[in-house]
């Protein structure tokens, strides 16, 4: 494999006094495997800095360490090696419950987690609290104000009296991501949030993700897919792992397109530019 050079923090075209939400420098990540009896990497030597109001997309085919990475973004894994600061505070020196309330983060568990008894208004109002229960005497009026407006945002404003059980998965989805707002985190990661959803359903999800550039300039975003087309085009920047290795990082334009997808997915793939939004064909398809 050859890698493409990431680019560097003076050079991605971001003015190197804006706040940095998320460095990595030199992470590692390994895990014993007792059958083979040596370390497995699932990280390796990974540098990356995301800054205040970028968009991030993180790619990669299965097992390259996407959601491995976002897990020490999200303050919920330590690295091996190397330095991991989130929002100013280092991984290691710092309380990580405190750290976890200034992140936002929306995956596959917290689906599962949320109880399907509570209605839309109820899952969107547990994020204030920064936890899956629902907390009413620690409520107040502006909590309950943002959650409302959260929900006409993202197009679930009729939802509010429904229950989460009886919503549709893309409802769902939208969902989760106000609740992760909320708290208007500086940091939001998403992790493969349009899994399973079908086409009407992930492009409602995807407008309410590009609605965040507008809506919190201020908040840095990381979504992790398999899919460019499953990117919304507010995306600004990109990162591309194989093998727990970083084969491009820097501006989306110049990260998302032909040869740096085909060193990253190890096949031929063509990228395609049309209406703001990526396509991307692999093999035989071109």
């Amino acid at each position: 494999m050859t890698a493409i050079p990431c680019s560097s923090p003076t050079t991605d075209g971001a003015d190197p006094g804006t706040h940095v939400a998320l460095r990595l420098t030199g992470v590692s990540l390994w895990r014993w495997d007792a059958e083979a009896q040596r370390e497995r990497f699932l990280l390796r030597d990974v540098d990356w800095t995301v800054r205040a109001g970028e968009q991030w997309a993180v790619l990669g085919a299965n097992g390259a360490g996407k959601s491995t990475l976002v897990s020490i973004a999200a303050a919920m894994t330590h690295p091996s090696s190397g330095s991991a600061e989130v929002l100013g505070e280092r991984i290691g020196g710092v309380d990580l419950r405190e750290l976890r309330k200034r992140i936002g983060h929306v995956e596959a568990r917290t689906a599962r987690a949320v109880s399907g008894r509570l209605t839309a208004l109820e899952v969107v109002l547990t994020g204030a609290s920064a936890t899956i229960a629902l907390r009413r005497q620690a409520l107040g009026e502006d909590d309950r104000r943002r959650a409302a407006e959260l929900l006409e945002r993202f197009g679930c404003g009729e939802l509010a009296t429904r229950t989460f059980d009886s919503c549709s998965q893309g409802e769902r989805q939208r969902l989760l991501l106000a609740r992760a707002l909320m708290r208007r985190p500086p940091l939001l990661l998403l992790d493969e949030p349009t899994t399973g959803l079908d086409l009407p359903g992930r492009e409602a999800l995807l407008a309410a993700v590009a609605s965040i550039a507008a809506e919190e300039p201020e908040a840095a975003t990381v979504t992790v897919t398999h899919h460019v087309e499953e990117l919304p085009p507010t995306t600004t920047h990109a990162l591309l792992l194989r093998d727990g290795v970083v084969v491009a990082s820097g501006p989306a334009d110049a990260v998302i397109e032909s040869a740096a997808l085909s060193t990253c997915f190890d096949t031929p793939v063509r990228v395609d530019r049309l209406d703001g939004r990526w396509l991307a064909r692999a093999g035989a398809a071109w």
